[in-house]
């Protein structure tokens, strides 16, 4: 789903300068404060007031642990991709072994209550709004535990086992030296399987396999409790658990957000994997029909392999943006196609195939034919297997060259019912969106029965749902429609607009501020999800930068 962003460099961005205000603290009212805190801090120096020294780091520098503590320098683990919240913690964990984890979790547990210090594991940086931040807590460096070597089996059903703080692209590597990969992605690779595997995991995929979740046999997880004696866990170290040993740890971590344990490697489903894909790009100016093309697809026995798809509004010379990458069947027609002051809609799609399959180009004619889109706007492309899967990261250098990476991401990312999806795509697009300027909107369909309802993953009631991802970016310093405040404001109104017309959309990776709003988001599996804290981290030492529970707080 990161794809989108990546893929859309933004005119008005390169244009501009990237800057973030400056903290202004030194106001005159704040001058008595400080000179306060100067006085006291001189008190320290020459006293020996224990409440002046750093006791909890002291503690943590006496851990027995095979990596090692950082308390400088740890800025940017109160920083995120989405660059929107900044939570600095006390310490950061570099465990070079999961005893390391388990060891860091069991303290702060054995401090109680009493204590305020939590934990977040932190993989790639990739959250949205300080999910994976720790105020005045411990970060957990997952990547530290990469370079474990991977384990595969190449039978029958074959599958690898793999470090929760693996990165996705690593896995791919690694496993097409043995012909093989993953089922099921995400839009962008560079992202740890640990993350992705606490919220879900979907890409255009997701209709046949399912989220990732939905191909994982086996977890080891660190929770929140020392549970080994009841669990058959070594005692301080992780637990393995799957659908049939120990399942609802299993199915509780799965989509979890973090919030009832740590994984430390999963054992990751796959299959034979393609060398070469047809990567297919076609334009709709009909909702209706684009969508019933894409419910077509998803259902059909013969069908593509990847099936996204984005709305586009009153954009430039679209089509001769796609040049770069695809190749228009109709020159002359493309060329005489206007975008400008449209609402389109683009449905993306692949079909892998091997060189020897010299039959594709009919097969791909095939299915192409059973679609409604305008015909001078096909585009087709032939690349690499792999080239495809990390399509972004090409982008993705592009923009840190041009200091764009690391701006404001106020994306907004809905799972909305196919009942709804007219409601929703009349107002929004057009109405509350006059154009797509700030970044790609993403939509497609997926099949609620490739989902598993006994994990933690909150979809909506319908045997179809869209994704709707705003992957808008912002300029930091702007005041106009590219600012972070005219996105944010943007975002409000269509979640606005959904609540009041209950339209029964749940937000992906999610982000609320009140437990209330939380429990709402749940709705009647708020128990369950209550009650598994309550089982796995019933201290809430847990994922605190998600706000759903505070520490030593009633969770029923």
């Amino acid at each position: 789903m990161l794809r989108g962003f990546f893929l859309w460099l933004l005119p008005s961005l390169l244009k501009k300068k990237m800057r973030f205000p400056p903290i202004g603290f030194l106001r005159p009212s704040s001058i008595p404060f400080i000179a306060s805190l100067v006085v006291l801090f001189l008190a320290c120096l020459t006293s020996n007031i224990s409440l002046c020294l750093p006791i909890v780091p002291s503690s943590l520098e006496t851990l027995p642990v095979d990596g090692h503590f950082s308390f400088q320098g740890i800025e940017y683990a109160a920083r995120d991709f989405g660059n929107q919240y900044q939570f600095l913690p006390q310490a950061v964990l570099h465990p070079k072994s999961v005893s390391d984890i388990a060891t860091t979790i069991k303290h702060v547990w054995q401090m109680g209550p009493g204590s305020e210090l939590t934990v977040a594991a932190r993989g790639h940086g990739h959250s949205l709004q300080g999910q994976a931040q720790a105020h005045q807590g411990v970060v957990i460096n997952m990547e530290s535990l990469q370079g474990t070597e991977m384990q595969f089996y190449t039978g029958n059903f074959p599958y690898v086992d793999v470090s929760g703080g693996e990165l996705w692209i690593n896995v791919l590597h690694e496993s097409l030296k043995y012909g093989l990969a993953p089922k099921s992605w995400t839009d962008y690779l560079h992202l740890t399987v640990g993350g992705t595997l606490s919220n879900a995991g979907i890409s255009g995929q997701a209709f046949r396999h399912g989220p990732q979740i939905s191909n994982v046999h086996r977890l080891e997880v660190v929770t929140g409790i020392d549970l080994w004696k009841e669990l058959g866990a070594g005692k301080g170290e992780a637990i393995n658990c799957s659908k049939k040993k120990n399942g609802d740890l299993f199915h509780s971590v799965l989509g979890g957000l973090g919030q009832f344990g740590i994984i430390t490697r999963a054992r990751i489903s796959l299959e034979p994997a393609p060398k070469m894909v047809k990567w297919i790009r076609v334009l709709y100016s009909d909702f209706s029909t684009f969508t019933r093309d894409q419910e077509y697809l998803i259902s059909a026995e013969n069908t593509f392999d990847y099936i996204e798809g984005f709305a586009i509004i009153n954009r430039t010379g679209l089509l001769n943006n796609w040049r770069s990458s695809f190749n228009p069947q109709d020159p002359v027609q493309a060329s005489q196609f206007k975008s400008d002051g449209k609402i389109l809609f683009c449905l993306e799609l692949t079909k892998n195939f091997n060189p020897e399959n010299t039959h594709i180009n009919q097969e791909v004619e095939s299915l192409l034919s059973q679609l409604s889109y305008i015909p001078s706007t096909l585009f087709l492309s032939e690349v690499p297997y792999i080239d495809f899967l990390d399509r972004v990261h090409v982008s993705e250098v592009k923009l840190r060259s041009k200091g764009l990476w690391e701006v404001p991401h106020p994306w907004l990312n809905l799972l909305v019912p196919k009942s709804k999806i007219h409601h929703f795509a009349g107002e929004v697009f057009g109405k509350i969106l006059k154009d797509s300027s700030n970044g790609p909107i993403l939509i497609y369909p997926v099949n609620k029965s490739k989902w598993d309802n006994r994990t933690s993953a909150v979809i909506p009631e319908e045997d179809i749902f869209y994704l709707v991802a705003f992957l808008s970016s912002a300029v930091p310093s702007s005041k106009g429609t590219d600012g972070l405040e005219y996105i944010l404001s943007q975002n409000k109104k269509i979640l606005d607009y959904c609540k009041t017309t209950r339209l029964g959309v749940k937000q992906y990776l999610p982000h609320y501020t009140t437990q209330e709003e939380w429990k709402a988001h749940f709705g009647p599996h708020w128990e369950v999800f209550a009650q598994r804290k309550s089982a796995y981290d019933p201290l809430a030492i847990l994922a605190p930068g998600h706000r759903i529970f505070q520490k030593a707080t009633p969770f029923l």
